[in-house]
């Protein structure tokens, strides 16, 4: 039976006008789907045969740590490093080390604006602070100190802002009365700073109110500043200072 449907099959071909719908062997039709072609690849095949390379580098993430002098900023980053593991970067402690450094081009510029309370230009500060970063090998950094005025706001934009992952502002939120008193209190203990002595203080407390404050609140119109009460004793200040680095994810 299924011979003779077979020959039947072919008389008909045989039949039709000068081949209809057939081409010779090497002339056939592209083979046209109605359907996407789905190739089915085993779990093998579609490993590949090694792992690739991120193409991105994890910037690094970057917390400033603003207030004015003698509000604890020194003391509560301490605690940060131990606790959260951060890299703690003072811009202030930066410029004394390059003022201090034997044949640095920078370190009488660097003292005149220190001795007079005045704000370190900020190609300087980012340099010394790139720098840093560069040389700890770490990813968490704090940086205290900065930025204090719109020009350093800005000279970081241009410099530094691409380059790092900046997570927030700390505030460290303090009154004139009680700054001055520790920062006279650290003079008397032998700080070794310059410019913890009541004519340079007078100086710096103005610097801080007329540049530096117009600076953390326009973080703050940004939604970018977790404010601190720095005026209870250290240990009730870095309470709150941990609920914040929590709440953020650290």
């Amino acid at each position: 039976m299924w011979r003779a449907l077979a020959q039947t099959a072919l008389r008909a071909v045989d039949r039709s006008p000068a081949g209809a719908g057939l081409l010779p062997p090497n002339k056939q039709a592209p083979l046209k789907l109605t359907q996407p072609l789905q190739l089915r690849h085993s779990s093998k095949a579609s490993q590949p045969p090694y792992k690739l390379a991120s193409m991105s580098v994890e910037k690094p993430k970057v917390v400033f740590v603003l207030g004015g002098p003698g509000a604890g900023k020194g003391t509560q980053c301490s605690k940060i490093v131990d606790r959260f593991q951060f890299t703690h970067l003072s811009a202030g402690d930066l410029l004394r080390e390059e003022r201090s450094r034997e044949g640095s081009e920078f370190g009488t510029l660097i003292e005149d604006y220190i001795r007079n309370g005045k704000i370190v230009p900020v190609e300087v500060t980012c340099s010394l602070l790139e720098n840093a970063m560069k040389a700890s090998g770490k990813s968490r950094f704090l940086i205290d100190g900065f930025p204090r005025n719109q020009d350093n706001l800005d000279g970081w934009n241009r410099q530094m802002a691409e380059k790092v992952d900046m997570q927030f502002v700390l505030f460290f939120d303090c009154g004139e009365d009680v700054c001055v008193q520790r920062c006279l209190g650290r003079g008397q203990s032998g700080s070794g700073r310059t410019d913890d002595n009541m004519e340079s203080l007078k100086k710096r407390i103005s610097t801080y109110n007329n540049d530096s404050l117009p600076i953390i609140k326009f973080f703050e119109g940004a939604g970018q500043v977790k404010r601190i009460d720095a005026s209870p004793d250290a240990e009730a200040v870095f309470g709150e200072v941990e609920r914040v680095f929590l709440a953020s994810g650290f």
